[in-house]
């Protein structure tokens, strides 16, 4: 009654004065009411959209996930003929209010629970998206340089599907996709973070500087915190042929010591990615480069993540090639069949250490609700298949692996 009470007065002061005005007919005046009539249903219907565009418009979901493993280089494993886990539940926040949109997910594991992502977006244009929280970084290959559960070598390097804490711009013209990011530190809140555990993470971030002279291990603790600050990223990419993005990406940021010790060094990548789909048939290249140049010339940095504290070098560059292939099937109640190989190289490494390969080969399926992946994994030197990235081992491990999830 609120809005339609002023309407009724305006609808009465208008017709009071078309019929006050004597120089027209009864059929003129008639017409003229009519006319204004319109207008305020008019007028209303816009009332009511601006009113329902402001309510929450929000929607939950989310997954539970569970993993079969058998592993070649774990004996306890290969005696139980493998390990069947809980592997994930996560929840996910999706909406509008207004203008304004979130989204927002977060995980439990059976050792740690992490926010996935969390912001708050708003379409200033067209053509351009802001995002405040903790997005994704927009680096390489998106949303993922990789097809399998093990994404790439580079994810545990920190440079796929990597989330920290800024503001990004999103910009799209046409053929164009323009991404401009500035982090002011990680996901934990950088050096100085609250986060009791650094390592309770889904992405991976430098936490410290090795001082293996020290006698610190590849899996311990390290002695002196470090974290990402007022990092700065470019990404670029162009849609050929309506099939096939070719970018480039730039970051350039600063690191910063733990204890007030002020900035220790500055870190640096870039990337040259290939992402196209052509019929059923997708290609994935990306050639990267990183380096973390810190003042006290170490050729190793303490990372962390999934609950663990692991080490990679200073310095390298990887390679990716994934190729896939997506059948529709009628098989039951699965639809979908995609095929995939990625292979993984880094190499280059600071301190001379050895390469790491990965090789997943490997069928994800759809079925209604239900996705997994079964992966076969051949790697050495990779972290989560037997090694790390600054291994030094050339033996081949060997990993089956299937996740299962339901998602709603």
């Amino acid at each position: 009654m609120k809005k339609i009470t002023p309407l009724l007065g305006l609808l009465l002061a208008t017709s009071t004065s078309a019929w006050a005005d004597d120089s027209l007919s009864d059929t003129q005046k008639i017409d003229e009411l009519q006319k204004q009539i319109n207008q305020l249903k008019t007028d209303l219907k816009e009332d009511k959209k601006a009113i329902s565009s402001l309510k929450p418009k929000i929607k939950v979901g989310g997954a539970v996930r569970f993993q079969y493993s058998y592993e070649d280089y774990n004996d306890a494993n290969k005696d139980r003929g493998g390990d069947f886990d809980f592997d994930t539940f996560r929840l996910d926040v999706n909406g509008s209010i207004g203008d304004v949109t979130l989204s927002a997910q977060y995980r439990w594991y059976q050792y740690m629970n992490v926010v996935h992502h969390a912001y708050v977006g708003y379409q200033f244009s067209d053509n351009w998206e802001g995002q405040v929280g903790i997005t994704q970084v927009p680096f390489g290959n998106l949303n993922y340089n990789s097809n399998s559960f093990f994404f790439s070598s580079g994810y545990y390097a920190g440079i796929e599907d990597d989330y920290d804490s800024g503001i990004s711009m999103i910009g799209k013209y046409g053929k164009h996709d323009i991404r401009v990011a500035y982090f002011l530190n990680d996901e934990k809140g950088g050096v100085d973070g609250y986060s009791g555990d650094k390592t309770h993470r889904y992405s991976y971030d430098v936490i410290g500087i090795r001082d293996f002279d020290g006698g610190e291990g590849i899996y311990s603790d390290p002695a002196q915190a470090m974290g990402e600050s007022n990092t700065l990223n470019l990404r670029y990419s162009y849609n050929f042929f309506s099939n096939t993005e070719v970018g480039l990406s730039l970051l350039s940021g600063d690191l910063e010591g733990g204890s007030g010790a002020g900035s220790v060094g500055d870190h640096t990548a870039y990337a040259f990615h290939v992402k196209s789909k052509i019929d059923n048939i997708g290609i994935m290249f990306q050639y990267s480069d990183y380096e973390y140049d810190l003042d006290n010339g170490s050729d190793a940095v303490a990372v962390g993540a999934w609950a663990f504290t692991d080490t990679i070098p200073a310095e390298a560059s990887s390679y990716n090639l994934n190729l896939s292939y997506s059948q529709s099937v009628s098989i039951g109640a699965i639809t979908n069949l995609t095929y995939y190989n990625d292979y993984n190289l880094i190499t280059n490494k600071s301190g001379g250490l050895d390469d790491t390969t990965m090789n997943v080969t490997g069928v994800a399926i759809s079925a209604g609700g239900v996705y997994a992946y079964v992966d076969f994994v051949v790697a050495k030197n990779q972290p989560f298949i037997g090694g790390t990235l600054v291994g030094n081992d050339d033996d081949w491990n060997k990993r089956l692996n299937i996740n299962i999830g339901y998602y709603f």
